[in-house]
């Protein structure tokens, strides 16, 4: 279905209505998050939908997800027209095994630290992201300690 270029928005409408700067906006189309068409003048016309795209990756960066795990999301919705409802429950459903793990990591991050003085740390015998010899290395880069088992961590 293709609707008329006067029926969409320009870059600074969806950068005012969105919040998101012309940058994100234009790297966001970069990146393939979201689309445009061009207009005669070459100037960038977005569909009025892209307004719930760009809630949708914002509302995902909050939460820590990549902007390549955002756009596997987003690759699932239909490009040829708006999204239903049912098409973004059923990205919330895809999604609910990973935001499940992501709080378990917060949660336990959060728990880890409750005692913690600080690094500078004066309780190095207690300390659950003391890492000795550097043993943990052994489980990859990052905190793993602090990662969810579904990514590697240990608990």
């Amino acid at each position: 279905m293709t609707t008329r270029l006067a029926d969409h928005l320009t870059i600074g409408q969806v950068a005012q209505r969105s919040g998101v700067p012309h940058t994100a906006l234009r790297f966001y189309e970069d990146r393939g998050l979201i689309t445009s068409q061009r207009s005669s003048g070459n100037q960038r016309r977005y569909p009025r939908s892209v307004l719930r795209r760009i809630a949708f990756i914002r509302a995902a960066q909050r939460v820590g997800l990549s902007l390549d795990e955002i756009g596997s999301a987003l690759d699932t919705l239909p490009h040829d027209h708006a999204p239903t409802k049912a098409d973004w429950a059923r990205l919330s459903r895809d999604w609910r095994d990973e935001l499940d793990a992501r709080i378990d990591a917060l949660q336990r991050l959060r728990d880890q630290l409750t005692g913690c003085v600080g690094c500078g740390c004066l309780s190095l015998k207690a300390c659950g992201l003391h890492n000795v010899d550097d043993r943990l290395s052994q489980f990859g880069p990052g905190a793993p300690l602090l990662k969810p088992a579904s990514e590697g961590g240990l608990k």
